[in-house]
């Protein structure tokens, strides 16, 4: 009796775990950036208009032969410019994590580089917002929806040129906020721990986006990712 009342409960365990598992399934959006259908901004981005554009399907320089080229050039100082792409919504998502390589050949052009996921629900807007700020606070910042841009005290001078460098950022919605956990750049973790409302939002929608911005000299750049995933659950 005791045998067979052991292996129930067993099997009763090993159900609730498979069930939990289950419920915790992550989803992957591999590839993003060799995925059709992005859609892009200039104005919109805060700045002044610039002329921009993306290629993809780019073999060189690439890690895979796959990567997308993004540039910007105008002779609007501070201008930007934004892409981003949908991706199939999830409400239950919770946990974020997003992963990219980026490339660039000019240190002094770029004013800012950012890398954002955004998520709708229920009618709030979770942005989960960050920025390399290389020329004015020279540090990572992430995004307040009702302050703006906060310093993590994290230092973000010009990223190498001529190498893939690797960037992981996770996040979470928790509580009907914000989080910003942490990031790992180029193999170094930073611990964020930042917490902020969200906004106003409209239909649900889940996204990830990246955007350049010009320095004072309008300096044209171009910036290649690869490799851009999305983890969610």
């Amino acid at each position: 009796m005791k045998k067979k009342l052991f292996v129930a409960l067993t099997l009763a365990f090993c159900a609730v775990s498979i069930s939990s598992m289950q419920l915790q399934a992550e989803t992957v959006f591999a590839n993003i950036n060799q995925l059709s259908g992005w859609d892009s901004c200039t104005t919109c981005a805060g700045g002044a208009s610039a002329k921009y554009a993306m290629t993809e399907d780019v073999a060189s320089p690439s890690m895979d032969g796959h990567s997308a080229r993004f540039s910007i050039s105008g002779s609007k100082p501070y201008s930007n410019a934004l892409w981003w792409k949908q991706l199939s919504p999830d409400d239950s998502a919770t946990n974020f994590v997003y992963d990219l390589y980026f490339y660039y050949t000019n240190p002094s052009a770029p004013q800012a580089l950012e890398f954002d996921v955004n998520q709708t629900v229920a009618g709030k807007w979770y942005i989960f917002g960050t920025e390399c700020d290389m020329r004015d606070t020279h540090q990572w910042q992430v995004w307040d929806a009702k302050a703006g841009w906060q310093k993590t005290g994290v230092a973000c001078v010009a990223p190498q040129p001529y190498v893939w460098n690797h960037l992981t950022w996770e996040f979470q919605r928790a509580d009907n906020q914000v989080r910003f956990v942490s990031f790992t750049y180029n193999g170094q973790t930073h611990d964020i721990n930042r917490t902020y409302a969200p906004r106003s939002g409209g239909s649900d929608q889940l996204n990830v986006s990246f955007q350049m911005d010009m320095n004072s000299s309008a300096t044209a750049y171009q910036v290649w990712l690869d490799e851009v995933s999305l983890t969610v659950w």
